[in-house]
């Protein structure tokens, strides 16, 4: 045997000796891994070591991977739907809870605004029902007020003092001779003052003297809605005089024409002299001058009167508002007689706010115009006039209340 052939004899020998061990230690590694570290069971196989055999033949399916993993997912699915129809329900109940809320909610709050607007409208009815009966005994109050019977006690203490100049204009001082408590006021008119003159229409007050004192006493009672039926006629220096003395002492002693009998002139005079300055209060009437061509006119600011008028002559706002409004025309041709007819309605607590011609001078019976319907002041200008016909035609103008149309049948009275 050659030398090679030894070696290659010995490296086999040697080669068999060393597999032999080798594959020992890997059976006992193995041996020893399975008994020391025994390989995990899966799921699959737990459930199916824990779920006992079932013969071939027996009812049911047969458990396996893909049983149980349907299985689980149709479990999860009902699980979920069951939590979402949980979580529907409670949706629900909460919704329906807070419907209800809102619907108690919104009941109450129009209950309550329906409660709200009984009470509001009950207040409001009450109070324009009390507004209503105010109203109503206010105005009752006022037509009172201004009745004829009213308006004549109410003159009693008036007096108008006419101051004259018959080249200079005259003025007019409307006093109010007050015995009860001491005092004399007045309210001073000037000759300039533009304002309705019965039977010239709206002049200067001193053209008013031209036809007489009783148609300036109309013209001033008619303008502050108090009755003059009482003057006396002074120089103009006299009136003057007393105006800026603030005092009527011995006034009476310098007057030129009066309506008033001696004894009672006396009585005035007397009570005039009695009381200094301090007891007398006369005014002036506040003017606006107003330029017309050459002339000069002065517009009286009554509004600016009005607490004077009430604190002197108790003439309230109302008691104004409820004097019936006339315009006299004339209709029968005769001169002066729109004027006389004014007069006599003012002296029974009418007001005129126009005098003026007709359309013609032929009237044969003197007509009374009622625009106001519902009013019986048509009643009274007739019973003032002692003729005419009263006509009711209602009308949406403002300027007068009855509208007198002077016809033939009426008679001039002298006075």
């Amino acid at each position: 045997m050659s030398r090679s052939e030894r070696k290659a004899q010995a490296k086999s020998a040697w080669r068999a000796i060393e597999s032999e061990p080798a594959q020992a230690v890997d059976s006992e590694t193995a041996s020893a891994r399975e008994g020391d570290y025994p390989r995990r069971r899966s799921t699959t196989r737990r459930r199916e070591a824990a779920t006992p055999p079932v013969a071939d033949g027996a009812h049911g399916p047969r458990r396996g991977y893909r049983t149980t993993k349907r299985s689980t997912k149709a479990g999860k699915r009902a699980r979920r739907e069951e939590r979402i129809g949980r979580a529907r329900a409670a949706a629900a109940e909460r919704v329906q809870a807070l419907r209800d809320a809102a619907v108690r909610t919104i009941k109450g709050i129009v209950t309550a605004v329906l409660v709200g607007v009984l009470v509001v409208g009950l207040v409001i009815g009450a109070s324009l029902a009390i507004n209503a009966v105010a109203r109503h005994m206010a105005r009752r109050a006022a037509e009172r007020a201004a009745s004829p019977e009213a308006v004549k006690a109410r003159a009693k203490d008036n007096l108008l003092i006419i101051g004259h100049d018959p080249n200079g204009g005259t003025d007019f001082l409307a006093v109010r001779l007050d015995r009860a408590k001491d005092q004399i006021t007045g309210i001073a008119i000037s000759d300039g003052s533009f304002m309705e003159v019965p039977g010239q229409g709206f002049e200067r007050a001193g053209d008013s003297f031209k036809t007489g004192a009783q148609t300036s006493m109309a013209t001033v009672s008619n303008y502050l809605g108090v009755l003059f039926d009482k003057y006396v006629v002074v120089d103009r220096q006299t009136y003057q005089d007393a105006l800026t003395s603030q005092s009527l002492a011995g006034l009476f002693e310098k007057v030129q024409d009066t309506n008033i009998n001696a004894s009672e002139l006396k009585r005035i005079a007397e009570f005039a002299d009695s009381l200094g300055p301090d007891r007398v209060a006369l005014a002036p009437l506040p003017v606006r001058p107003i330029n017309m061509g050459d002339q000069t006119y002065f517009e009286p600011q009554r509004d600016k009167i009005v607490d004077l008028l009430m604190a002197w002559w108790g003439v309230k706002i109302g008691a104004e508002e409820a004097r019936v409004t006339v315009v006299v025309y004339n209709g029968a041709g005769l001169p002066g007689v729109a004027g006389e007819v004014a007069e006599r309605l003012i002296r029974e607590g009418m007001r005129v706010v126009d005098t003026k011609n007709a359309d013609r001078f032929d009237y044969p019976q003197t007509l009374i115009v009622e625009q106001r319907e519902g009013s019986d002041a048509g009643e009274q200008v007739r019973r003032v006039l002692g003729v005419g016909k009263v006509i009711v035609q209602p009308s949406e103008q403002e300027v007068a209340d009855i509208i007198v149309i002077v016809g033939k049948d009426y008679r001039p009275v002298k006075e």
